[in-house]
């Protein structure tokens, strides 16, 4: 039986780009993450679903949501903001559906059996200890800790609560009402910075620097019986597929591979101004390393990539904006690392066995 919380389904990740290297064709593709630049608030933000203070106003919007896999449209818009100040990081979802509604009211239940908005925080980028925030239509919440994801068999905290969180549902149309044709729903969020501060330790707000961050929508297709709304069933019984919609497609029908999620900048400047920020060269390469981590873990390719060098496990070198890098393959008594010297920062890029993501100095 599927997890319920893994939400994965069987795909062919996409990668068919074609990189030239002293005329040797090699496979590298690599879906960009999309980006976002969130300011700082004008005004105290009242959570109350709605878009009313000035700083919402001003803020951009994200955007639109896709199919997870990034091959095509949603069938209902939606689209995010964020801002924050001193106390929050807050989120702002306009969410479009002609039938609004939700059945589940009590927290931390599996929130994506109903129609949901969801937010994944990774802020260290390392793939590990990263969060998960669920709610429906009802405002009810599902907020989850994971240590790492389910391909490392990581720990999932279902207990686990943002401390402090404040959130609004306002319906754009009437809640659970077959009889009318509603516009849609908004989400408001807020949640403390405090939530990644360490016990006796002082929060630090990520002040022009960036998180990775992903969201999801799931949609689910209905039946209705004397008035009420449910999932739908195929002729088997079987519950139909869910629809996944996302801000920065993942490739794969899998939020938990952190690698793909979106970069939010935390820019210093108040909302409405000209504010830019472009993703580092080495998170390029560190979506390559992914790439040969994940084929790694499938038998059938971890036979074709490596080949020895020098004495050591070398996939073919790679072009990326421009330079050479050179991907390493060292085995040991624990398992496994992947890892390159970036050509740009003279850092060690590193994906351990376990998946997490690290930089050394040289």
């Amino acid at each position: 039986m599927k997890s319920p919380y893994s939400k994965l389904k069987n795909s062919t990740t996409l990668f068919l780009l074609f990189a030239l290297y002293f005329g040797c064709i090699s496979l590298y593709a690599q879906n960009v993450p999309r980006s976002y630049v969130a300011q700082n608030t004008i005004e105290t933000i009242q959570i109350d679903g709605k878009m009313e203070e000035t700083s919402w106003k001003k803020a951009k919007w994200s955007q639109v949501f896709k199919d997870i896999e990034g091959d095509k449209a949603a069938t209902y818009q939606t689209r995010v903001k964020m801002v924050w100040d001193t106390e929050y990081l807050y989120f702002l979802a306009e969410i479009k559906e002609p039938h609004v509604w939700a059945t589940l009211k009590q927290r931390d239940t599996i929130i994506f059996y109903n129609n949901d908005f969801e937010i994944f925080i990774d802020p260290e980028g390392d793939t590990h200890n990263y969060f998960e925030y669920e709610m429906n239509a009802l405002n009810t919440i599902w907020d989850l800790f994971l240590s790492k994801p389910y391909r490392n068999k990581g720990r999932i905290l279902g207990g686990w609560d943002f401390k402090g969180l404040r959130s609004a549902v306002h319906i754009n149309g009437t809640l659970n009402n077959p009889s009318d044709i509603d516009e849609g729903w908004t989400v408001e969020i807020a949640i403390p910075w405090s939530f990644v501060t360490e016990p006796g330790g002082k929060t630090v707000i990520p002040k022009n620097k960036y998180w990775r961050i992903n969201f999801s929508r799931v949609n689910w297709d209905f039946d209705l019986k004397n008035g009420r709304y449910s999932r739908k069933k195929d002729s088997s019984g079987k519950y139909l597929h869910e629809h996944n919609w996302v801000w920065s497609p993942q490739g794969v029908i899998n939020m938990h591979e952190p690698e793909h999620w979106g970069y939010v900048y935390f820019s210093s400047d108040k909302v409405g101004a000209d504010s830019n920020f472009k993703i580092p060269e080495d998170e390029h390469i560190k979506w390559y390393l992914y790439k040969l981590f994940r084929d790694y873990r499938d038998e059938n390719q971890r036979k074709t990539i490596w080949k020895s060098i020098d004495g050591r496990l070398q996939s073919d070198a790679k072009i990326i904006l421009g330079k050479s890098v050179f991907p390493i393959l060292e085995k040991n008594a624990f398992g496994f690392d992947i890892w390159a010297k970036s050509p740009f920062t003279n850092k060690k890029l590193v994906i351990h066995n376990d998946g997490k993501f690290e930089t050394y100095e040289q």
